[in-house]
């Protein structure tokens, strides 16, 4: 019985975070295609499926905490997956964001600083894809490679700020446009680093290890 509803709240966890991921998607191809209505199919259709995904997850894992009164790794599985499920909520959230600075430079002349944009979102699309992948096959060693590639798309964050500055020092009437951009680099940051609060939940879940708040060689294995 427990095992059944350990393995139906990863089935729950695993459509969510295949839905998040179809939207960050939607939310980049939107964007790069001039696509109104992909954005407001992330905006309108897709955000209150995740809304609903949240709330059900929640729900499970409070009903099964109460009902078994889980220990040890059950225990440490489910409040795992509660963290998860704020965090794919939060980068649904983030999908949605980018959704609707897409519609604002979508109907407006396009910036010049925009190729990077799909390069990064790509790489965090993958940090997404593989962290659950991690977490369904407790994969330390995965988890670990995802949290290295989140300095992928810090540094594609980084170089999309310097393009946009310089474009700003030329085309000072694309102030607001380029805001936009940034928010739109930013939540593709945010959901790299909560794909990389997955992984380091997947590495404490499996070998007892915290890993927050280090770097490099700190998040080795141990020997």
């Amino acid at each position: 019985m427990l095992t059944r509803q350990v393995s139906e709240l990863k089935t729950r966890l695993i459509e969510f975070a295949t839905l998040v991921e179809n939207m960050i998607d939607k939310s980049v191809k939107g964007l790069m295609e001039k696509n109104q209505e992909l954005l407001l199919q992330v905006m309108k259709e897709d955000e209150p499926k995740a809304n609903n995904y949240d709330r059900e997850i929640d729900e499970m894992c409070t009903q099964f905490i109460a009902q078994f009164e889980p220990m040890a790794k059950d225990l440490r599985m489910v409040l795992m997956i509660m963290k998860m499920n704020k965090d794919l909520e939060r980068m649904g959230d983030h999908a949605v964001n980018i959704s609707e600075s897409g519609l604002f430079l979508t109907a407006r002349p396009p910036l010049q600083p925009m190729k990077e944009v799909p390069v990064m979102a790509k790489n965090a699309s993958s940090m997404l894809k593989d962290s659950i992948t991690s977490f369904i096959k407790e994969d330390a060693a995965l988890a670990r490679e995802v949290c290295e590639r989140d300095n992928v798309v810090d540094d594609l964050g980084d170089k999309i700020l310097a393009e946009v500055t310089a474009f700003l020092k030329e085309e000072h009437d694309g102030v607001k446009r380029s805001l936009h951009l940034m928010r739109i680099s930013h939540n593709l940051e945010r959901i790299a680093d909560l794909s990389t609060n997955i992984c380091e939940e997947v590495i404490y879940i499996t070998e007892g290890k915290d890993i927050k708040h280090k770097k490099g060689d700190d998040i080795s294995p141990s020997a």
